[in-house]
């Protein structure tokens, strides 16, 4: 992959730099926003396993949960009142993960939150830890910057739903670029926070 911000900034963690890159970032934060409004109950109790469970009973819900290994044998012996395992507890919530990420980005809900009628979303960025970085190799500036993110939130969550981090690392170079000609300084950062 060439041409997105992570070919900005070259041996980043060479001497000890913690951080992710913004491609990833960027995944983690919408996986952040998407949980708002999930639901809220462990897959560990009984409220959680079936509010999972009657999300996922439509046709494609019953192909993800197959998909990760819960089968509607599986799922009759838990109505009879069978406990599942831990891992098939995982399953399931992966599964409801899953179809909730690909409702929310079929649906648009998240498009046009982020969105905002136009007006977008700001992003706080915060640079990558150099606490155990030598003093003489440390990327001097390195400061919390923000930005007001407009006209990419059709493309991002398109490129998140897909799993797509190549998409996503241009798209976090598009968003760096409005920051100044230091921008390279944050094509991997600590984290950031979007405004939604």
């Amino acid at each position: 992959m060439s041409g997105g911000a992570t070919d900005l900034w070259g041996q980043w963690q060479k001497h000890g730099a913690q951080g992710l890159s913004g491609a990833q970032a960027l995944a983690t934060e919408l996986d952040r926003i998407t949980r708002e409004g999930a639901i809220a109950s462990p897959v560990t109790t009984n409220r959680g396993l079936f509010a999972r469970l009657r999300y996922l009973n439509t046709r494609p819900g019953r192909q993800v949960l197959t998909q990760h290994g819960v089968s509607t044998r599986l799922l009759r012996s838990w109505q009879r009142g069978a406990h599942p395992s831990r891992p098939k507890l995982e399953a399931v919530d992966r599964a409801y993960q899953e179809r909730r990420k690909n409702n929310l980005v079929r649906s648009g809900t998240l498009k046009r939150l982020l969105d905002n009628e136009g007006r977008g979303r700001r992003i706080e960025i915060y640079p990558v830890d150099q606490a155990t970085v030598p003093e003489q190799y440390r990327r001097a500036n390195l400061s919390e910057r923000s930005v007001q993110a407009r006209y990419v939130w059709d493309d991002m969550v398109d490129a998140w739903g897909k799993g797509d981090m190549g998409t996503l690392d241009e798209i976090w170079d598009d968003i760096i670029t409005d920051l100044d000609s230091d921008y390279a300084a944050y094509a991997y950062v600590g984290a950031i926070g979007i405004g939604a």
